[in-house]
């Protein structure tokens, strides 16, 4: 039995619904392809979407026509902008979701989306043809034929969930895992690792005291993840904050033995920024306190999410901890904690499309890349289904640098450094993150996702008004002020310096105490703009020194990745490059000397060597 259809996506998770949605909306007869249709679009950890460099990712997807951040409008519970007491380039959404709403969302628009067809199955083998995808083959012995896949796999690979000392061979949550696609993978030659994370108990609300804990409350007006719905209108529900103490800690350090973890029980690498427990307990022993966030997994729910604990302590352990904090001392346990491992792929196999190497139409996209989070998996598969489109078009890739989104940093940071533990975005990953900040995502992406055919025409109007509006304003602020007593008072009432002569409006906005309303009411020459307009407009002003020197740094970035390096380059021959980077830039193949900069292993000095080689031709000698 046999259909036909130009993409197939494998697995449903967050990853695999953005690729099967770009696809088919970019024309192309899809299939999706899941364990449990019950499980499409799943937050087996925390229900929550955003966070610090998370946001910028949801705000990049939905800037080019992706469904992550329209789905999170339409299903919050709680919304809040991180980082505000710090500087516009962290901030970050963050969204406490409705996790069965999100899911019944999302699945709805798999369903009623034209050129898609959705079925529950396992996938057990990809097949392939001269080098090439040609189709694949489920457990239950159905293959469908195509010229590209994009496999999404996530935590599925062979996972196995650990509590204690119970080990049991499954997906999270106890969906089924997926048992043949590791070996497949490694039969077509990609390179395989293990990883684990893991997650926290779930408890009851009605057994919590909640008013011994601190309330969390959403920011009213309430900011949205897309851009095309401004402010948003909701009910919003309150998080909760307690934390450990000296007891906790006691329970946890007396038990230590009993965790997988530090039994020897876990195979597998481990998530650096989002520990267990009792990995903090052990790493951070000199804090009396861990903060612990209890938030709601929905509105339909008695279930709580206890961010911070995630553990793979026994359920004894378990229990006498949670009990012994402010709020929690008769919780009822509605769901264990537990760590999980899994297969994934060493990334470096990948080239900058996320499509495998060595295998024509192979792309790969999620947490199989060995990345953590839902929306590091969402910007991926976002990717790799556009790109795997293009392809079956014959059109040349879409492909963001580290200087043009965060997306770019994340490809650019899988395919060329690799990751050799679970891998999250953060802000500081990004060099250029004062130019890529989440609010202006849409002035950076729109109109280059234009020729995708994912952006629609009221999105592309909606940009073009917002760019032309703040075009206007960059004008008018480069006029001169003249002297006036209404801008001698207001600057003497912000205690700033009255300037003697004339004055530019836009360097009086760069002054920090001044803000673009206030300038509206001493000059009416300037247009009113909505409250994110201005809040673009005073942050290119009050960072326009440093945005000038990011810019710069970005043309010297382009100036070394416009200088190629040949594919067939015999690194061994190159007099002067230290033996490491040899052996690194051989193995990686970097296309140029600005992905060659960025391989660990590769020093400032040993690119200088390349530039100059590059400078005599790569001719082999003595330089």
């Amino acid at each position: 039995m046999s259909q036909e259809f130009d993409l197939i996506v494998i697995g449903g998770g967050h990853a695999g619904v953005e690729a099967a949605l770009a696809a088919s909306r970019m024309g192309q007869r899809t299939l999706l392809l899941t364990l449990n249709l019950d499980s499409i679009a799943l937050m087996p950890c925390n229900p929550a979407i955003g966070g610090t460099g998370k946001g910028h990712l949801v705000r990049e997807i939905d800037a080019m026509g992706g469904e992550m951040g329209l789905a999170a409008d339409d299903t919050l519970i709680q919304m809040r902008m991180l980082n505000t007491g710090k500087g516009p380039a962290v901030h970050s959404l963050r969204a406490q979701m409705d996790k069965r709403r999100y899911h019944e969302r999302i699945k709805l628009t798999l369903e009623t989306q034209p050129l898609l067809t959705l079925v529950q199955g396992e996938v057990t083998e990809i097949l392939t043809r001269n080098g090439r995808v040609c189709g694949v083959v489920t457990c239950e012995g159905l293959t469908y034929s195509c010229r590209a896949v994009v496999m999404a796999g996530g935590v599925y690979l062979k996972s196995r969930i650990l509590i204690g000392d119970y080990a049991h061979e499954s997906g999270p949550c106890g969906l089924m895992r997926s048992n043949a696609l590791s070996d497949n993978l490694r039969a077509l030659g990609l390179p395989l690792q293990r990883f684990k994370t893991g997650t926290p108990a779930r408890v009851k609300r009605g057994s919590l005291d909640l008013s011994k804990m601190e309330i969390q409350l959403g920011d009213v007006p309430t900011p949205a993840f897309s851009f095309l719905n401004g402010r948003l209108n909701v009910e919003q529900q309150p998080c909760y904050l307690t934390y450990t103490n000296a007891e906790t800690h006691r329970i946890i350090l007396e038990n230590l033995h009993r965790s997988p973890m530090y039994a020897g029980r876990i195979n597998a690498v481990g998530t650096r920024y989002c520990p267990s427990i009792e990995d903090k307990i052990v790493r951070f022993s000199d804090k009396e306190r861990h903060q612990i966030f209890i938030e709601p997994e929905g509105t339909t729910t008695e279930e709580m999410y206890v961010q911070g604990m995630s553990t793979s302590l026994p359920a004894d352990v378990q229990r006498d901890m949670l009990h012994s904090m402010a709020g929690l001392e008769n919780c009822e346990i509605m769901r264990l904690g537990y760590a999980i491992e899994y297969d994934c792929l060493q990334p470096t196999c990948l080239d900058l499309t996320l499509k495998v190497k060595d295998i024509d139409g192979l792309y790969t996209a999620g947490q199989v890349n060995g990345t953590s989070g839902y929306e590091e998996a969402a910007a991926q598969g976002f990717y790799a289904g556009v790109n795997a489109a293009l392809y079956l078009k014959g059109e040349p890739p879409f492909i963001l640098s580290r200087s043009d989104a965060y997306i770019g940093v994340l490809v650019d940071d899988l395919a060329i450094k690799g990751t050799p533990e679970p891998y999250r975005m953060m802000t500081s990953r990004c060099e250029y993150r004062l130019l890529l900040r989440q609010d202006n995502a849409d002035l950076r992406l729109t109109a280059r996702a234009r020729r995708l055919g994912l952006v629609s025409d009221a999105r592309y109007d909606r940009l073009m008004q917002k760019q032309e509006a703040l075009d206007e304003v960059q004008r008018k602020l480069g006029a001169v002020a003249p002297p006036s007593d209404a801008l001698r008072l207001y600057l003497e009432s912000i205690g700033s310096s009255v300037p003697k002569s004339g004055i530019r409006l836009f360097d009086l906005l760069k002054r920090p105490a001044v803000r673009y309303c206030d300038l509206l009411s001493l000059f009416s020459s300037l247009p009113v703009l909505d409250r994110e307009c201005e809040e673009q407009i005073e942050i290119t002003a009050h960072y326009d020194g440093y945005i000038e020197k990011q810019r710069e740094q970005i043309e010297r970035l382009h100036a070394l990745e416009s200088t190629e390096l040949p594919p067939d380059l015999d690194y061994s021959r190159l007099d002067g490059l230290r033996l490491e980077a040899r052996q690194k830039c051989a193995a990686l193949k970097p296309q140029n000397i600005g992905q060659a900069s960025r391989i660990s292993g590769v020093s400032p000095a040993d690119v200088a060597v390349l530039l100059i080689y590059a400078k005599k031709g790569f001719n082999y000698g003595t330089n």
